[in-house]
Parts: structure tokens; C-alpha cells; sequence
């Protein structure tokens, strides 16, 4: 298997300069975070072993991942130590501080890395060569810590000998300015300088004195100033301080030599682990730029195909340079060919995109076997090429006296003597630069031969004779770039098996150019072309067509789905609306047969209590008797209307324009359109609906609402469960109050919450009243803190 570094193509530097490849580079080595990793990035070249740049290209993906994963993380800085590392394996080499300092930092980047990598344990598998370097030496990065600083500076900490040896140069420096100062006191002043102090000259102390007293003062003169009036002298009392001093600096200079020596010989069993860690990070930070770019472009990894290089798909490619340039969103592209379409020749007009799209398709397969994701999209299958030929633009040289058409064919004859089955060929603008027809003579034979060979080339042209080659079996397919007709700009969308028109007279009329010579040219035109131009034109305009009609049917498709979904919600609501008429019929039959139940209850009692108190047993039969029967007269129609709520409208009402009604089936209300027969049109909730007339019901427009206190029905459970009686007078709260303990009976709830307040106490003396003379309450009670208090009384019913 061979390594990475070991499988680069021998390729034309020709062709990757044309397509502009370092520049791509540039672009991906910028997002580094070292020297060191650009310095890959930039190093990366087109390989051809397809298992290497698919493992390359899933390292990448790996680390798109990691960083998908670890927002707020960034790379630590990566010391280029390889000078340092290389001087370990010298005996007695000493390195230098900032030398031990750089080595730190890496050691510390190393940990960071390893730590954020080892929250993610076996997240990575692909990362597997770059962690296995990674280490960890937290005891010798804190000596290092300890023994020297950013400026190159061995910290006294390094050594307690190299504090002891500071103190002691600390003192001595302060004892030789201070008797220098008292020696300065002490001079005449005619030979002092105004304003001086002691200084220090060539690493020696010194007092500024005049010149004139030189001779009192004696000593040493190490300089003089510019003028020569002032003399920077050592005195003959500091001389011997100052050579204690020099002594202190040698031993302080041994010292450090020392430290550094020691700390050299420390880091020397671990010279090959730093490098191992010194590569990782290396080759993570150019994982690290390329991840990045790859999330910048909105690449998706491609599937790289390994075997026989035929065959092309690539989906939402755009060009790398022009997202760079971030002027704008750029347009993206798609691309099949086939297996055994070996040439594709790409026709249209100038600035419509032919150029950008030979290159940005060279570039995304040189990147991807580079090991960088281009920009492309989901399903983006590449094969391997074994080399690139691109002649792309006016490459014509004054040194060489060669003109456009001879670089071309200089270019030419070197693709066509070199290509092969594994080759990638791009040619921009073919056959121009000589007489048309022996350009499209040669070019011809050139795609022939270039299709005879195997490789895969994709040119551009404008030559009327090359767009007729696309035939069954020639390997060669026509294809062009959309251009729009009406307002002459290129639409950089490729179609695939077409060929495209020039355009060179459309816009020369659009420029304004003569409209009689445009004319006049028109009339010049080779009829073959003429007829091909303006079949092309028809198709463009049928094609135009087709895709409004498209983009009209999928607006209606979206607004059927959207009726379809309005319909299916409506229906469910009826449903829901049927569901709960139910459950309104039975309530009422229930309410129907309690309400009758307890009047003959009631009548019952009554009739008791009468024999008991001595009246005539007659009488109170008569009226008991009278009661049950109005109570049954009233269930007799209660029950009349709940059955023509559940049969419907009664035969002999027919429903009238206008009118409310109720569906039977489903509760919906909705108000009638129009009758016709025993069929009712009416509109529910927006939707027109044709029902038969039997099952329509009429019902009545709700009025205003009550307002006040009052007990106005369960419309929801919140009021289902508690009743308020405020503001009513104790003779109306009798009915009120057993008409709610009837609906919480139907409801069958298992207690009723009743608010009549605090007041003078007459409503809830009235309520405990009712509560203990109904047999359906179990117990009541007071309400507690958080049920309002003895403002409310809590009806329990029996189970």
C-alpha cells in the first residue's frame, strides 16, 4: 500500500496552472492556524491511488465532524521545532531558551488536542494516525514552564542556585548606585553635571562629571559626550565593587548554561514522541484548513470510483474561485456522463459560462484527489484520473514566436501524444485561430483520436461541424449552457445532449451595433446553420415553454395539497362535531329521565309528609297524581324533540332559504343556499354542502349573552365543575342550585364546586340547606385556602 506522500500523479504542472490550482490552495491554506500546516496545504498535489485519497478524504470528513462537534474549540499555535528536535541528537548541545520555550508550547498544544479528542472516545476512528502521536508530558511542559518564559528569559525559578545568584546581583547593583550617588554628593559642585545621575556605560557603572575634573576625580572614563564637556567616569571605590559584580554575572551565566543543558538532557529521550506529536499537529491543522474550507464551500465528501475512470457525476458543483471572490451566490451545476460517452463538446455563446465550467470541473477532480472536499453536493460519484491536460485561454508567446493558434496547437500535440484512458482532458474554444474550416477539420480528428484513446474530454466550441457529431456509438455527446433570450445573460445551467446556439448576431443587436449590417449579415449566413440555428431557437422556446407550464402544474399541485389537507381538517372536525352531538343526545335522555325521576320523587315525599300531618289522603293523592302527570307530559315533549333531533327535520318543515340549520349526522351548523327538492345546498365553515333535506334540523341564532350572576350552563369542563351563585337572591338560588347538581349528576363528576361568597352568609346558609335535603350529596364542606375559603362550599356526591 502506498503511502500518501508517495502516490503523487506525474502530471503536467501546465495543466494545474491553467486551471488555477495554487490559487484554490491559497484560498484553503489561509484557514490554517501554523506556519506549519499551510505550509501542507500548500504542499498537496493530485494523487492517483484511489484506496489513499479515499481514506484522505474521509480523514477530512472526520475532522468536518470534529469540528461540527467542538464549535468554541481552536487549534493551539504549532512551533516549527524540527531545528530544535534535529539538534537533541547531538552530544553536548545546548539548547537555547526560546529553542526550550517553543518545545512548551508544543507540549502543551499536544494535550489540548489529545484532551479534546478523548472526549470523544471512538467518535474519530479515521483520526486514528494523528491521535496514536498524540502524548501527554504535563511534568517536564511544567518544567519548562518553570525554566524559561516567551522572551527567551531563564526564569529564576529554573534553579534555587540561579535565585540565590539574582539576589546576590540584585544587591550588589543596589549597594554600587548608592555609594556612587553618595560619592556624587560629595563633589565639588563645579564639577558636577546638572541634573545627572548614575548611569551606566559599556556594562560598568559611571557618574557624569565635567571635564575640567577629571583629574580630582581619577578613575576610569568609559565615553564622554558628544560635545566632550561631560566625562562619564567609574570611580576608583566602585572598581572593585564592580569587579564582585562581574563575578556574580559569570556565575549567574554558568548557572543558566546549566539549567538549559539539564533541561536539553531531559528532553532528549523524548525527541522522537515531539516529532510524532510535532507531525500530528501538523498534519491536523492541514485537516483542520481543509475542514474548514469544505464547510465555507458547502462540500459534501464525493464517492471516489476506483477501476476504470469512465463515467462523471457531479451534482450543485460550482466553481471554487468565484465562492471565494464572495460576490454573490454562485451557481451551482450538475454533470453526468455516462460510461460510454467518452467526449462532451460544449457550444454557446461567449460569455456564457464555457470557460469557468471546463475549469471549475478540472479543479473539483484535481481537489478531490488532492485529499480537499470540493464544492459539490450530495451523490457526487469521481473517478481517478492518472493525469490532467487542460490548453484553456490565449496562451500565445512573444518569446517563443508563437502565435495563439501555434500555443494551441503546441498544447494540442502534446495532450493527443500523452493521453490515455486514465487521462482528463479539457480544451477551451477549439479550432479557432486559423480558417474555420481546417479548424474543425483538426479538431475532429483530435476528438476522434482523443475518444479512440479512452480519456475523458470535455471541450468547448463554437464550430458549427463539431456540434454534428454527436451520433450513436461516436462516444461523443453535445451539450450547452442555457443562455436567456429575453434579457441575454447566461443562466450557467448545462444541458446535457443539445447543442447551443451562438447568439453572436442577437447580441451584436443588443449592443446596438448597425441594424443594416446586422441585416446584411444575416443574409450571409450559411443556410445549414441558419436552419440548425433557428431549430435550436425553436426548441429553446418550447423548452421555455415546458418549464412554465411545469412551474404553473406544481403551483396547482401545491395548491390541491393544500386544499386536500384543508379538506381532510374539515372532516375530522365534522367527525369531532358528530361525536359530540352524540354525547349531547345521551346527556339529554339522561337529564330527561332524572328530571322525571326525582318530580315523582319529590311528589312522592310530599304526599308523606301531608298523610303525616293529618290532611285529606284524597286531596294529596290528587295532587301528587297531578304532579307526575305534568311532570310526564313534560318528558313526553322533551322527548318528542330529542327524537326529531336525532331523526331531523320533520317531513312537513321544509327547510327555507336563508335559514339556519343543523346537520343531524354531524352537529355542523350552517345556513341554507338554496332548496331543490328534498336536496339542500347549504354553507358550512366556508365549504358548500348538498345534504337531503330530512336530515337537516332548524336551530336558532344564539342571543346576546347574559351578564351578572347566574348559573348559565356547562359549555366547557371549567364550568361544569363549579357553579357561581353570587349576586343571586336566596329565593332564586333554590332552582338554580338543583338544576347544577343535575348537569355535575349527568356529567358524573364527583364533586361540585358552588360560589356564593361571603355577604351576609344568607346564600350559603340557603345552599347547605338544598345540599342537605338532596340525596345525591354524599357530604359538602367549606372551601379550603386555595379553593376560596368559606366563599365557597364543596358538594361531594355519593359514588
Amino acid at each position: 500500500m502506498r503511502s500518501w506522500r508517495g502516490d503523487r500523479l506525474a502530471m503536467s504542472g501546465h495543466a494545474l496552472e491553467v486551471l488555477e490550482f495554487e490559487r484554490v490552495l491559497e484560498h484553503v491554506a489561509r484557514r490554517a492556524s501554523s506556519d506549519v500546516g499551510r505550509a501542507r496545504v500548500l504542499a498537496l498535489r493530485p494523487r492517483d491511488n484511489a484506496e489513499s485519497i479515499v481514506r484522505e478524504l474521509s480523514r477530512v470528513a472526520a475532522a468536518m465532524r470534529f469540528l461540527d462537534a467542538t464549535s468554541s474549540w481552536g487549534p493551539g499555535a504549532i512551533p516549527d521545532v524540527r531545528n530544535e528536535l534535529a539538534q537533541l541528537v547531538v552530544d553536548g548541545a545546548v539548547l537555547d531558551p526560546i529553542g526550550i520555550f517553543r518545545i512548551g508550547v508544543l507540549l502543551s498544544s499536544t494535550r489540548l488536542l489529545l484532551k479534546e479528542m478523548s472526549a470523544h472516545p471512538g467518535g474519530y476512528p479515521e483520526l486514528a494516525t494523528t491521535t496514536d502521536r498524540l502524548f501527554e508530558r504535563r511534568e517536564l511542559e511544567k518544567a519548562i514552564e518553570r525554566c524559561v518564559d516567551v522572551d527567551g528569559t531563564v526564569l529564576s525559578t529554573a534553579s534555587p542556585e540561579l535565585k540565590k545568584i539574582r539576589d546576590q546581583l540584585r544587591g550588589a547593583h543596589a549597594r554600587i548606585v548608592r555609594s556612587l550617588e553618595k560619592y556624587m554628593a560629595n563633589l565639588p559642585d563645579r564639577f558636577l553635571v546638572p541634573d545627572a545621575s548614575v548611569t551606566i556605560r559599556e556594562g560598568r557603572y559611571v557618574v557624569p562629571v565635567r571635564r575640567e575634573g577629571k583629574g580630582e576625580v581619577g578613575g576610569i572614563i568609559h565615553d564622554e559626550s558628544q560635545t566632550g564637556a561631560t566625562l562619564f567616569v567609574e570611580p576608583p571605590m566602585a572598581q572593585e565593587a564592580m569587579n564582585q559584580l562581574r563575578d556574580l554575572e559569570r556565575a549567574e551565566n554558568r548557572e543558566v548554561r546549566r539549567v538549559l543543558g539539564q533541561m536539553t538532557e531531559r528532553l532528549s529521550p523524548d525527541r522522537d514522541e515531539i516529532m510524532g506529536a510535532f507531525e500530528a499537529l501538523s498534519d491536523f491543522d492541514s485537516l483542520y484548513a481543509r475542514a474548514r474550507t469544505a464547510n465555507a464551500w458547502g462540500g459534501t465528501p464525493p464517492r471516489v470510483i476506483s477501476g476504470d475512470p469512465s463515467g462523471i457525476e457531479l451534482y450543485e458543483a460550482r466553481h471554487p474561485l468565484l465562492i471565494e471572490a464572495g460576490e454573490g451566490p454562485v451557481v451551482p451545476y450538475d454533470l453526468v456522463i455516462e460510461g460510454d460517452e467518452r467526449c462532451l463538446v460544449i457550444s454557446g455563446p461567449n460569455t456564457g459560462g464555457k470557460s469557468v465550467f471546463l475549469k471549475a470541473t478540472g479543479l473539483i477532480s484535481a481537489l478531490a484527489q488532492s485529499g480537499i472536499v470540493p464544492p459539490v453536493g450530495d451523490g457526487t460519484k469521481l473517478p481517478v484520473f492518472g493525469s490532467f491536460f487542460a490548453d484553456i485561454g490565449d496562451e500565445q508567446s512573444i518569446s517563443q514566436s508563437l502565435s495563439t493558434f501555434s500555443a494551441h496547437l503546441a498544447n494540442l500535440s502534446a495532450l493527443v501524444g500523452e493521453a490515455d484512458a486514465r487521462s482528463l482532458v479539457l480544451i477551451d474554444e477549439m479550432g479557432t485561430g486559423t480558417d474555420p474550416s481546417e479548424g474543425a477539420a483538426l479538431s475532429r480528428a483530435v476528438l476522434e483520436e482523443l475518444v479512440f484513446r479512452g480519456a475523458t474530454t470535455l471541450a468547448s466550441s463554437h464550430l458549427g461541424e463539431l456540434k454534428q457529431l454527436d451520433a450513436p456509438g461516436s462516444g461523443i455527446v453535445n451539450a450547452s449552457l442555457q443562455f436567456d433570450t429575453d434579457r441575454m445573460e447566461p443562466t450557467y445551467r448545462l444541458i446535457k445532449g443539445r447543442p447551443g446556439r451562438s447568439f453572436g448576431l442577437a447580441i451584436a443587436r443588443r449592443l446596438g451595433f448597425p441594424g443594416q449590417v446586422l441585416d446584411r449579415a444575416d443574409t450571409y449566413r450559411d443556410e445549414g446553420a441558419a436552419s440548425m440555428e433557428d431549430v435550436l431557437a425553436r426548441l429553446d422556446q418550447q423548452e421555455n415553454e415546458v418549464e412554465r407550464l411545469l412551474a404553473e402544474l406544481a403551483i396547482e399541485r401545491i395548491q390541491t395539497e393544500r386544499q386536500k389537507s384543508d379538506v381532510e381538517s374539515r372532516e375530522l372536525t365534522v367527525k369531532k362535531a358528530e361525536r359530540s352531538a352524540e354525547d349531547r343526545a345521551r346527556a339529554d335522555a339522561r337529564r330527561l329521565l332524572m328530571d322525571a325521576r326525582n318530580e315523582v320523587e319529590s311528589a312522592i315525599a310530599d304526599l308523606k309528609r301531608a298523610v303525616d300531618a293529618g290532611a285529606s289522603l284524597d286531596e294529596a293523592s290528587k295532587e301528587a297524581r297531578r304532579r307526575v302527570e305534568k311532570a310526564a307530559g313534560r318528558q313526553k315533549v322533551d322527548r318528542a324533540k330529542l327524537t326529531r333531533s336525532k331523526k331531523g327535520r320533520h317531513s312537513g318543515a321544509a327547510p327555507t332559504t336563508g335559514e339556519s340549520v343543523r346537520v343531524r349526522a354531524s352537529g355542523a351548523r350552517g345556513k341554507v343556499v338554496s332548496v331543490r327538492g328534498d336536496r339542500v345546498q347549504l354553507v358550512v365553515g366556508g365549504l358548500r354542502l348538498e345534504v337531503p333535506a330530512a336530515d337537516l334540523e332548524p336551530i336558532d341564532l344564539p342571543g346576546p349573552a347574559k351578564r351578572g350572576g347566574g348559573w348559565s350552563g356547562p359549555p366547557t369542563k371549567q364550568a361544569r365543575i363549579e357553579v357561581d351563585m353570587r349576586g343571586m337572591r336566596v329565593d332564586e338560588l333554590g332552582l338554580a342550585l338543583d338544576r347544577a347538581l343535575d348537569d355535575a349528576v349527568f356529567e358524573d363528576l364527583e364533586q361540585l364546586r358552588i360560589i356564593h361568597g361571603k355577604g351576609t352568609g344568607a346564600l350559603r346558609q340557603r345552599v347547605s340547606e338544598v345540599l342537605s335535603n338532596d340525596a345525591r350529596v354524599r357530604d359538602f364542606r367549606m372551601g379550603g385556602p386555595t379553593e376560596g375559603g368559606a366563599g365557597v362550599t364543596v358538594a361531594v356526591f355519593r359514588g
